[in-house]
């Protein structure tokens, strides 16, 4: 069963709210968040409520302040559990919207997306097996975004403004 559990102060003081699942809006339960223990279960936090905004990427253990989870602030409005996977993971990822341009097809972690494709600009993607993560940056830095199986025809899709992405991996239940 999962659990996370939301602290208003840093080193999990103050005001605190358990969560056992998915919400859409957290601000009922806390008006800020500055630090998180997760429990159980792999969870995604969002900076905004129906999980739209800055998306965060979380593993069983202790957050003791938003900067250890990556955060670009204190504020975390909703989040979901998601189950974990052992199977195969399979990705298509295309240089312009919509499946156009240069596809190359994906079953492995990615530390720096330009040196390994020569671009950095992924545009669309379809996730046919497996979570995956894009990072912002190379080597698994900067902002998050996660991916279900799907298709997503922009990048838009998946929650970012640009179609930068620098490293990738697929979240694995051994990482978590």
């Amino acid at each position: 069963m999962g659990k996370i559990i939301f602290y208003e102060g840093r080193n999990f003081q103050g005001r605190s709210w358990e969560c056992n699942g998915d919400c859409m809006d957290t601000f009922s339960h806390f008006s800020c968040c500055n630090s998180m223990r997760v429990t159980g279960g792999h969870w995604v936090a969002y900076e905004k409520p129906n999980y739209m905004g800055y998306q965060y990427i979380l593993n069983r253990g202790e957050y003791p302040d938003y900067r250890s989870w990556m955060g670009y602030n204190n504020c975390i409005r909703s989040c979901q559990m998601f189950p974990p996977y052992r199977g195969s993971y399979r990705m298509r990822i295309y240089n312009r919207p919509d499946f156009m341009g240069h596809m190359m097809e994906l079953m492995d972690d990615c530390p720096n997306v330009y040196e390994r494709f020569r671009y950095r600009d992924i545009y669309s993607c379809n996730v046919m097996e497996g979570y995956w993560i894009f990072y912002e940056h190379p080597n698994y830095r900067g902002r998050q975004y996660f991916l279900r199986p799907g298709e997503y025809r922009a990048c838009g899709e998946w929650g970012c403004f640009n179609p930068t992405v620098g490293s990738f991996r697929r979240m694995r239940t051994s990482l978590m």
